[in-house]
This record gives C-alpha cells, sequence and structure tokens, in this order.
C-alpha cells in the first residue's frame, strides 16, 4: 500500500444526484470521522508522522482545516463571481508555521464543525447549473467546476483521515 495514498488517489466522477448525496454526506460527517480517529492519542502519538517524511498527526488535523478554510471561499467565489481566480497557498510552509505547533488539535477539530456545518448548508440545496459554475486555479492553470472541487475535497478529508487510521492500526494504537 502506498502510504501517501491509502485510499488511492481522487478520481474524478460524472455528475449525479447519488454521487452528490454521497459527496454531500462526506463534507457533512467529515469533522466527526476525523475527531474519531484522532481519539484517546497522546501527545507522542500526535507527533508522530503518518510516513516517513509526511507530517504529523497534529500537521495532518490543522492542514485539514486549514485546506477547508480554503475551500469554503473557494466555493462562495465560485457561486457570486463569474469563473474568478482562486489564491493558492503553499499548505507545506503552512503545516510548519508556529501555530500547528503551538494551538492544540481540538481547536481544529472545532473549526471544522463549524466550518463544514456552514459549508454544508451553502452547497446543500444547489442547482445540477450551479454545480457546474467555475473557479480558475492559476497553479493547475485551468477551470474547476464546483462539482470538480467537491468530489475533491469529499476525497481529501477521508484521504487525511485515513492517514490518521492507518498510523494507527499498524502502530497498534487503540
Amino acid at each position: 500500500m502506498d502510504l501517501r495514498y491509502p485510499i488511492g488517489k481522487y478520481e474524478t466522477q460524472p455528475f449525479s444526484s447519488n454521487q452528490k448525496r454521497l459527496w454531500l454526506q462526506d463534507i457533512q460527517f467529515l469533522p466527526g470521522l476525523l475527531e474519531t480517529a484522532i481519539e484517546n492519542l497522546d501527545e507522542a502519538q500526535l507527533n508522530t508522522p503518518y510516513r516517513d517524511g509526511g507530517w504529523t498527526v497534529k500537521q495532518v488535523v490543522h492542514h485539514v482545516a486549514d485546506s477547508h478554510m480554503n475551500a469554503y471561499v473557494r466555493f462562495k467565489l465560485g457561486l457570486t463571481e463569474d469563473n474568478p481566480t482562486i489564491k493558492p497557498y503553499d499548505e507545506a510552509r503552512w503545516a510548519e508555521l508556529k501555530d500547528v505547533q503551538a494551538v492544540p488539535i481540538n481547536m481544529s477539530i472545532t473549526l471544522l464543525y463549524t466550518l463544514h456545518t456552514r459549508w454544508h448548508a451553502a452547497i446543500l440545496h444547489l442547482t445540477d447549473q450551479e454545480w457546474q459554475r467555475t473557479v480558475f486555479h492559476p497553479e493547475h492553470k485551468k477551470e474547476m467546476s464546483l462539482w470538480l472541487l467537491l468530489g475533491m475535497y469529499a476525497w481529501h478529508g477521508k484521504h487525511h483521515v485515513a492517514h490518521i487510521t492507518s498510523l494507527r492500526e499498524r502502530k497498534r494504537w487503540d
């Protein structure tokens, strides 16, 4: 198994009502899954990288919060502007900032519960046409539909939960 991609790489999916329902549930329930994944881990475990050369569990949790804050803003821009250019960020450098080490991860878990409640409410009743609205990603030099972003971020949350749960399994942390 490739420890970098414990659930595999993201694969785009065609629009369907069933897939939309599943991905919306992924957005809605991610905070609880992430909270369960870190339950009862001590400080040493939180500071353990999920793989050699990878981020620590603590960095992963804070990264999900950082990433999904950006995602929420990207969706709001995509819903309110015509093909806006979104702002990329250096996630590796963000993971090294002082707040990642200084702030307890329960702050990011709390942030994710609140953020995902807002995000889910903002996109729950989008029309099929609204899912085709786009943002422009300058780093990838391409337009991305909100549908594509929904799939990517639904996958992203599960991807990072699996980093933690697969580490727990390998280390036999109960």
